[in-house]
């Protein structure tokens, strides 16, 4: 098994993409059923999760990375009917990341780290992560005007008045615009609240 790999820009889809729109559980059921869209999907929705434990929690170099993602998704697709919660999909797949990076590290990689990895400092990784990622689904949740304005204020560091002008909004509407959606933030957010990781291996 084969897993596509993603570094960076997603691969042009078909009308099947839909899959895009599903929520991380019924990607899952639809991969249980064995829909090879779905699969894809799901592989192109977590490689960069993959890729992120690897390389920034256990601060592995690309080649082993690549060995890891294909590890983690080659036990994803052999041991998906073992999981019993599909809403517990992306904890279950962040330990099985971590735990191919441990074995990766003990059975030696293709080039000797730097200096070992604690994994306690691996773990503190993972789940910054995870919040970020709790973050960034709780964000592309959100109506688009919310996205933006959000993005403007946080990312791009604009002023009100910038944003105002950008947006065609008086500026003093600016800061309750960004109130309400971060209420609505913080809602998402919440709701995206994972169960106890399993423990299946």
């Amino acid at each position: 098994m084969e897993a596509a790999r993603d570094h960076g820009a997603a691969p042009s889809r078909g009308p099947a993409a839909l899959t895009s729109e599903l929520t991380d559980a019924r990607l899952v059921g639809r991969c249980r059923g064995g829909d090879g869209d779905a699969w894809r999907e799901l592989v192109e929705r977590f490689s960069r999760y993959v890729y992120a434990i690897a390389m920034q929690g256990f601060r592995m170099q690309e080649p082993d990375a690549e060995d890891v993602f294909q590890e983690v998704f080659a036990r994803v697709y052999e041991k998906l009917d073992t999981l019993r919660d599909d809403d517990a999909f992306r904890p279950w797949v962040g330990q099985l990341t971590r735990r191919c990076c441990i074995d990766r590290l003990r059975t030696g990689s293709r080039e000797e780290p730097a200096d070992a990895v604690p994994e306690a400092a691996a773990d503190d990784v993972l789940g910054e992560l995870e919040q970020a990622y709790d973050v960034h689904e709780a964000l592309a949740a959100l109506p688009e005007n919310c996205q933006e304005i959000l993005d403007r204020f946080f990312a791009r560091d604009e002023s009100y008045r910038t944003i105002g002008d950008a947006l065609e909004l008086p500026a003093g509407t600016i800061a309750s615009r960004i109130s309400r959606c971060l209420t609505k933030l913080r809602e998402n957010w919440e709701e995206t609240e994972y169960p106890a990781r399993p423990e299946n291996r």
